[in-house]
């Protein structure tokens, strides 16, 4: 009787992944997003809220102002009344991935309140814009209404081969132009598909003991 090979298991490993500027990939999809952190301190208001879909680079370039501006940062389910003057120690505050139903509306009508007071800077990135909220502190809801949204845009077909390259690459996952192209033409163009794409060559990558080529790729996304 032959002896069963074992199975190869993949384990999640921690990938680094660079927020610096350098780092960040530019194109039309975020240039209004760039071009807000680049006019910090002159700002249209005092709070700002960055807009945009899952893996867009909110949080890339939120870590970038924060360098610049000296800011924290909390995500805003965490927020609460009594971390806010704390928060707001350093006259900037990044709050990340503000969604509807997974925040102390008071909690972040006093941030609101207090950066105003203070002078302080506030950008809070969300993923769709406060028009879609349903707040139920009313007075939060006209204050979130007013803040000034800066929307980053799907990415163009240049700036999505360049992240499945860089997402590769914080993976150092090791491709070629037919794996990127190959890609490029089968999966949805979005942010976040990127990210689960080159997950999974990764984890399967890892587990059949294989590079990363066009012919795994196929075998993958065949039916893509």
């Amino acid at each position: 009787m032959a002896a069963r090979v074992p199975r190869q298991l993949a384990f999640a490993l921690p990938h680094a992944e660079s927020l610096t500027r350098d780092n960040f990939l530019e194109g039309p999809a975020n240039e209004a997003g760039l071009a807000l952190i680049d006019s910090w301190p002159e700002w249209p208001n005092r709070v700002m809220l960055l807009v945009g879909p899952e893996g867009c680079g909110k949080s890339h370039l939120a870590a970038i102002w924060a360098e610049q501006a000296g800011a924290r940062s909390i995500s805003a389910h965490a927020l609460t009344a009594a971390a806010v003057p704390g928060a707001l120690a350093t006259g900037a505050l990044v709050v990340e991935d503000l969604r509807p139903g997974d925040v102390d509306e008071r909690a972040l009508f006093h941030l609101m309140n207090l950066a105003r007071e203070e002078e302080a800077f506030v950008l809070i990135t969300a993923r769709d814009p406060p028009s879609a909220f349903e707040v139920e502190l009313r007075d939060l809801r006209s204050r979130l209404r007013a803040v000034p949204a800066v929307t980053l845009l799907p990415p163009d077909d240049q700036l999505f081969r360049a992240l499945i390259v860089k997402s590769c690459a914080d993976r150092q996952l090791t491709i070629d132009e037919t794996v990127v192209s190959y890609l490029a033409s089968r999966i949805e163009r979005s942010y976040a598909a990127v990210r689960q794409t080159v997950e999974l060559l990764d984890t399967e990558a890892l587990r059949l003991g294989r590079p990363v080529t066009r012919a795994l790729a196929a075998e993958l996304f065949r039916n893509a």
